[in-house]
């Protein structure tokens, strides 16, 4: 086998979390391929139970404590400096030193590095094959976060939106491939970086089928007169924060007006202040951490996303879909993922549409629309085959160049 270099901004286990999902399978398929090399960051004390899992699949790894108040002094010297703050928070000179001695130690030619901050790390090896998965443009996002902010943070996030995007089209322009996680995540990037267009490419995420399915729901959570209303993810994540507002201030009391019997249930990580507020509120249930999802999206009445800052695809939407569940989306939470609105899903542009759609699946439940969910993710959302792109590109000699 050859060797292969793996650069990861979060430990990419467990697999069923949120933003570890692609990293994780995405090493699990390069470890069957390559010898890898891991390099990532911890952030989280429970993360570093993990190493030994990790260990089994990889010819070396380096893991990084990211300790968030040095992080944030590093983005702070990289908003004096004029650059990207996401780089600034995951610079750390050991990575750097560690990433050095194994590219001359085993003369590595191909390098992978996942989400943009890592791409600092391949920067200084132009004679290995690079390919960068962006996963999502991330620089986009922060301009959307600037339009739904005040000043100061308006300000931050705008500069951070600007800085990144330079970041971004030079990482491009230098690797041999970009990828992002669906198609029209890909072409809004090639819109911005239009020098770059023919190295711009996509695989889209998959779904563990064999994990997330009915028959593993397990006893339910739910109290048996309750109609859950389920929404999944980090809840320290801002876009998922404004999410649950929203639908709690916005929707859920209609809902309940109309079936008194509805709860709508947060589950996921880390809650911040602003979400476990909503708890004080009628009809809503707050988790944090749970040891398994799966028993709150087999159990719920309906699944709901109603994400109004999104980028990419979201793999809470795919996971609902796989354990058969009928699942409301906003047009963000939609975005590249093959599915047929009144067949697969059901769309709802606005907090009417999400009332009227909600109340009409607790007073009407319709198994259709989750089986044919649960089919649409078999037939389209491999893993394996999605990776396979990913295999072409590393292997492939690299395109010419043209001068930007």
């Amino acid at each position: 086998m050859e060797d292969l270099l793996l650069l990861v901004h979060r430990i990419p286990y467990p697999p069923n979390k949120g933003d570890k999902i692609r990293s994780y399978h995405l090493l699990r398929h390069l470890a069957a391929r390559y010898r890898v090399h891991l390099g990532c960051f911890i952030d989280d004390a429970d993360d570093w139970q993990h190493r030994q899992t990790l260990d089994a699949l990889c010819a070396s790894s380096h893991y990084a404590r990211l300790n968030p108040l040095p992080a944030r002094l590093r983005s702070l010297g990289s908003l004096l400096g004029g650059t990207s703050l996401s780089c600034g928070y995951y610079r750390d000179a050991g990575l750097r030193d560690w990433v050095r001695q194994t590219v001359e130690a085993h003369g590595v030619q191909r390098m992978l590095a996942f989400s943009s901050a890592m791409a600092q790390y391949v920067q200084a090896y132009p004679q290995a094959r690079r390919v960068v998965d962006f996963v999502d443009v991330d620089s986009d996002k922060w301009r959307q976060y600037a339009a739904r902010k005040q000043p100061p943070m308006r300000w931050l996030y705008a500069h951070e939106a600007r800085s990144l995007l330079a970041f971004e089209r030079q990482v491009a322009h230098d690797c041999d491939a970009a990828l992002f996680v669906s198609a029209p995540e890909a072409e809004l990037f090639r819109g911005m970086a239009p020098e770059s267009a023919a190295r711009i490419g996509h695989f889209s995420n998959g779904v563990d089928t064999a994990y997330f399915t009915p028959e593993q729901g397990g006893a339910s959570p739910f109290a048996r007169e309750e109609a859950a209303i389920v929404f999944t993810g980090a809840m320290d994540y801002w876009p998922n924060v404004d999410a649950v507002q929203w639908f709690a201030s916005e929707v859920l009391p209609a809902v309940r007006a109309r079936f008194p019997q509805a709860v709508f249930w947060i589950v996921g990580a880390r809650p911040n202040g602003a979400v476990q507020q909503l708890a004080s509120q009628p009809g809503v249930r707050v988790t944090g951490t749970v040891p398994d999802v799966r028993p709150y999206l087999a159990h719920a009445a309906v699944c709901v996303a109603p994400l109004r800052v999104a980028r990419g695809i979201q793999n809470k939407v795919l996971e609902a879909m796989a354990m058969a569940k009928p699942v409301v989306v906003s047009p963000q939470a939609l975005e590249g993922i093959a599915a047929a609105h009144g067949r697969e899903l059901l769309l709802a542009q606005d907090a009417a549409a999400f009332e009227d759609t909600v109340v009409r699946l607790l007073q009407q439940p319709d198994a259709a629309i989750g089986h044919a969910a649960r089919a649409a993710v078999e037939q389209r959302y491999s893993w394996d085959s999605n990776l396979a792109g990913v295999d072409r590109l590393l292997e492939a000699r690299p395109p010419v160049r043209r001068q930007a």
